[in-house]
């Protein structure tokens, strides 16, 4: 009997869903991986090697059938092109990717249970992503886990890191968690990090620091006599 081998014709981004159309069932899901992909955008501004999906389809042939995507709540890739060919993904084909698979992938636990740790951490062992996070602030005592774990593979599996936040050398980012504002709501959100542990700030932190420098300015100013508004 002839054994069907996938990579003998693999499908185009093209042929494929843009992903699994699984609805989520917290905006959890939606709100941390673009936060954190916002926020990336604004530390990576002048690069053009990466990419960064959400709720996005990713196609790999190290599983039973490469038509069947796994949908992370977040992934990043290094290497790739930030937009190829002037067009935006539909999804995320390692066979069109130089074969580079994400280097670190995210998912955010929900109230319905998604197999974070047992299906999904063997399905990206295998494909081989170098750091797995699995967020979990909202239902770790049911899961008897906790609420940020990371895990780093070695020898193909999956061993947990201590410290937070964390630096992945190989990407050149740290991650962790903070109090913040984001979208008008006040929560512990996911952040990235420096190597020096320091917080990378938003687009409005930094532009609420710009002011209050300014600010701080133009009170010097008018303390020495000086009108700001006067100075060209």
């Amino acid at each position: 009997m002839v054994q069907y081998d996938p990579k003998v014709r693999l499908p185009s981004s093209e042929e494929l869903p843009e992903t699994d159309n699984l609805p989520v069932d917290n905006e959890l899901h939606i709100l941390v991986p673009n936060f954190l992909r916002f926020i990336l955008s604004f530390i990576w501004t002048t690069r053009n090697n990466w990419f960064f999906g959400v709720n996005m389809g990713l196609y790999h042939a190290t599983g039973v059938n490469p038509r069947v995507p796994i949908v992370p709540d977040g992934f990043l890739s290094l290497g790739v092109d930030r937009i190829r060919g002037n067009k935006l993904r539909k999804s995320y084909v390692v066979w069109e990717e130089k074969e580079i698979v994400p280097q670190f992938v995210l998912e955010v636990v929900s109230e319905t249970p998604g197999n974070e740790y047992e299906s999904k951490m063997e399905i990206y062992a295998r494909l081989g992503v170098l750091y797995y996070l699995i967020y979990n602030p909202d239902f770790w005592l049911r899961d008897r886990h906790e609420p940020f774990e990371l895990y780093r593979l070695i020898d193909g599996e999956y061993q947990r890191q201590i410290g937070e936040p964390y630096w992945m050398p190989e990407i050149g980012l740290g991650i962790g968690r903070s109090r913040g504002n984001h979208d008008r709501l006040e929560r512990e959100w996911l952040y990235w990090y420096n190597q020096q542990g320091q917080r990378y700030p938003t687009l409005e932190e930094q532009t609420q620091q710009a002011q209050q420098r300014s600010q701080k300015l133009e009170n010097y100013l008018r303390s020495l006599g000086i009108d700001p508004d006067t100075i060209q």
